[in-house]
């Protein structure tokens, strides 16, 4: 039996919390471009481990704590 898992993220609320801090803004953060993270919040694109690990490291919280596997 094949189980349909999804990335989730909560990016979106993070910079909400984080003084409402612009796509763009974490786009120049973390080096990509503010439509990457658009489609990040989206659930359009899964981003690389890398950015991913950028993306925590600007909101000062675990991996975890932003981007979670979830069966669909």
């Amino acid at each position: 039996m094949v189980t349909a898992f999804r990335i989730v993220n909560r990016v979106k609320e993070k910079r909400f919390f984080a003084g409402e801090m612009t796509q763009q803004q974490l786009a120049d953060c973390v080096g990509v471009t503010r439509q990457t993270i658009m489609a990040i919040e989206k659930g359009k694109y899964s981003p690389s481990l890398e950015v991913a690990f950028k993306i925590a490291v600007v909101f000062g919280c675990k991996l975890d704590e932003i981007f979670t596997y979830e069966l669909e």
